[in-house]
């Protein structure tokens, strides 16, 4: 079979999933973002009803009620960012790698980009927000580098298990370094330990506002891979066959997913699981096709880490779960289960 057939017919296998069904499943999705926004502005310590929350929105803010909506409006939102740029970054990273268990946390990227910020912090007294981005960046990139590199080492190459392994005992040893960083340094340990667990609670739009270049810049990368990386999917060899340029087409899709991943860990601290569970539920919905499953894995992403937020607040009145706590209790399971469905040969 010719290269180019087995292109055919890897877009016949994976447009099983017509375009009637996948608009629909868009409008529902679209729905039920919109719907679990509204919750998260409602459900707090304080509960506020529906009409007080519209008015809120509208810029009311006479009443109680409506003033503690106006202070939940920037953590829905980093909330619906942050989780559309995990869900995103582990869709890419997935194509990228053809590994169904890639993630950012399971591949140690996040707490790549943490441990950069904390010996940042500690070490070299670092403030500015700007360079909290840039350096979780860094770290971030540094991280993939090093966990493909590792992974790739001995015979078959940088397979799926590798990589996962690799980049667990990355993540393992990476958290080790972040808490022998922080031990002597109990001016700045409260402060580091609340934000490594992972969360959205006291945002602000001044806070938020030196992430929104970064991840624009890495969903417009990320977006504009998805041709790209329905080439990789068949092997480099094929994908070079149709005229891809295989080390461009990765590399621009990992710098996408590693500004995401970078970006948000900054902002919020590491997350995990969210790149994991999202990209494989969105798969039942639209298929593999990475130009409706990259869109549609920013927005579950987007969904699961508002919903997880609203839920970590609902399970600890009156005080809350941080979202990293819930999103870890959802995707360990997830994990466990990927793993034991793939045989060991095909990993």
């Amino acid at each position: 079979m010719t290269a180019l057939a087995r292109h055919q017919a890897h877009r016949q296998s994976s447009g099983r999933a017509t375009n009637t069904s996948r608009l629909f499943w868009l409008g529902t999705v679209v729905a039920i973002g919109v719907a679990v926004a509204v919750l998260s502005l409602m459900i707090g310590t304080r509960d506020v009803p529906v009409a007080d929350v519209l008015a809120a929105i509208s810029g009311d803010t006479s009443t109680l009620d409506r003033a503690a909506v106006a202070t939940r409006i920037p953590r829905t939102i980093l909330a619906l960012m942050a989780g559309a740029a995990l869900g995103l970054a582990g869709a890419v990273m997935q194509g990228v790698t053809r590994n169904p268990l890639a993630d950012p946390g399971i591949l140690g990227i996040n707490i790549g980009a943490s441990l950069a910020v904390v010996v940042g912090v500690a070490w070299f007294g670092i403030s500015s927000a700007h360079t909290f981005i840039w350096v979780a960046i860094a770290g971030a990139a540094a991280t993939a580098v090093f966990v493909y590199v590792i992974g790739s080492m001995g015979r078959g190459g940088a397979t799926p298990l590798k990589l996962a392994l690799s980049g667990t005992a990355t993540s393992i040893a990476f958290s080790s370094l972040v808490i022998a960083v922080v031990l002597p340094r109990a001016d700045i340990a409260g402060g580091i330990r609340s934000w490594q667990i992972g969360g959205v609670g006291g945002a602000t739009f001044e806070r938020m506002e030196p992430v929104y270049a970064f991840l624009l810049v890495g969903f417009v990368l990320c977006l504009l891979s998805a041709r790209r990386l329905n080439a990789l999917a068949l092997g480099d060899e094929l994908a070079a066959g149709l005229g891809e340029r295989v080390a461009l087409a990765r590399g621009m899709a990992t710098l996408g997913a590693v500004m995401l991943c970078g970006a948000t860990t900054a902002v919020c601290g590491p997350i995990g699981f969210v790149g994991l569970v999202v990209p494989h539920a969105c798969r039942l919905l639209v298929g593999v096709d990475h130009r409706w499953l990259l869109p549609f894995s920013a927005l579950g992403g987007a969904i699961l880490l508002t919903t997880s937020d609203v839920l970590g607040r609902l399970a600890a009145r009156p005080a809350e779960l941080e979202v990293g706590v819930v999103t870890a209790l959802i995707g360990a399971p997830f994990f466990i289960f990927i793993v034991r469905r793939q045989k060991v040969k095909d990993l």
